[in-house]
């Protein structure tokens, strides 16, 4: 059984990670119906927080069937940092996750996420400032290093560990390389197979089947993997790899009758914390990939994204339904 503090994980987790834009609490309560063992708000601006930002405060909004969820902050000032995990830590998440990886330029160039990578010590200070004001575990997203030339994450995972931070998400890229090219795991196993780290190390990275995941896990020996891009549209990638690690075999892919039920639930629990107007609006951008596959589906895609009204929405997805009534061996 895997722990970070007092929190169990399961044998071998699969982690939700933190998408801005994505992974709020109606996108989270789908992947927590299909098997996501632990969760990660959207990455908070820790200027944000303590300016008390109307955008900022809604991410730090959590729900009991989310549990076990961290917050996930980012900053590049110290002191702001640590009052802003002070305001995290009052949330009462489960743990406070700390963004050393995020690579957009309106981040990294501002001195947070990933640019923390060029000052390790500054990073150290920093993690050790929210640690110190913690009343629950402390753990760290990050990336391989900033380039090619600073691949530093072997020396980073040590010193992180060494003031206490609880686990480590590793994703398998550079700064520099954003999110292009394949994501190298070599690394990843390194900092994990050093026999000095007895953190939990997750890795992160083109994980997008379940034969993916056996095959990185038995060759990299991770503790548990992350996964971001290829759950959206798609929460049943943790259902898959749970069936796949478990028994060998692939599940039967959702059919038309899964994917609707799961897309109204989404839409139900965007319309409870956003309201009407923001809620149908938002939702918008995941109505293509949960029908992703779908022949001719572009008619249907038009009239959802158009549409405010919530009765309206229900009965095209009803039609979807009809239309597409058996399970469709091409969707993905």
């Amino acid at each position: 059984m895997l722990k970070i503090g007092n929190i169990e994980l399961g044998e071998f987790p699969l982690l939700l990670a933190p998408m801005e834009d994505v992974s709020d609490p109606p996108f989270r309560a789908v992947c927590k119906d299909q098997g996501a063992d632990l969760m990660y708000t959207e990455f908070i601006s820790s200027e944000g927080l303590i300016r008390d930002a109307a955008k900022s405060m809604q991410k730090l909004d959590i729900f009991e069937y989310e549990r076990p969820i961290g917050i996930q902050l980012f900053g590049s000032d110290i002191n702001s940092m640590r009052e802003a995990g002070k305001i995290a830590d009052d949330a009462n998440p489960d743990l406070i996750d700390i963004n050393y990886g995020c690579p957009v330029k309106g981040v990294a160039c501002k001195g947070a996420g990933a640019a923390l990578l060029q000052d390790v010590p500054k990073m150290i200070a920093m993690t050790s400032a929210i640690i110190k004001i913690a009343n629950r575990p402390v753990t760290v997203k990050t990336r391989l290093g900033w380039d090619h030339n600073t691949l530093n994450i072997e020396e980073v995972a040590e010193r992180l560990q060494d003031i206490g931070v609880a686990a480590l998400s590793i994703h398998g890229r550079t700064r520099a390389q954003l999110y292009k090219g394949p994501a190298d795991w070599t690394l990843i196993g390194k900092v994990k197979n050093n026999p000095r780290i007895t953190m939990p190390i997750f890795g992160n990275g083109d994980i997008d089947s379940p034969q993916k995941a056996k095959e990185l896990k038995n060759r990299y020996g991770v503790d548990g993997i992350m996964i971001g891009r290829a759950s959206i549209g798609y929460p049943w990638i943790f259902r898959d790899i749970k069936h796949y690690l478990k028994t060998g075999e692939m599940p039967g892919l959702p059919d038309v009758h899964m994917r609707v039920a799961t897309c109204r639930k989404h839409l139900e629990r965007s319309l409870e914390w956003k309201g009407d107007i923001t809620g149908i609006h938002e939702m918008r951008r995941h109505y293509t990939n949960y029908f992703k596959g779908y022949d001719h589906f572009k008619e249907y895609r038009m009239r959802l994204v158009t549409s405010y009204s919530v009765d309206e929405i229900n009965s095209i997805l009803d039609e979807i339904v009809e239309r597409y009534g058996q399970p469709m061996e091409t969707a993905s």
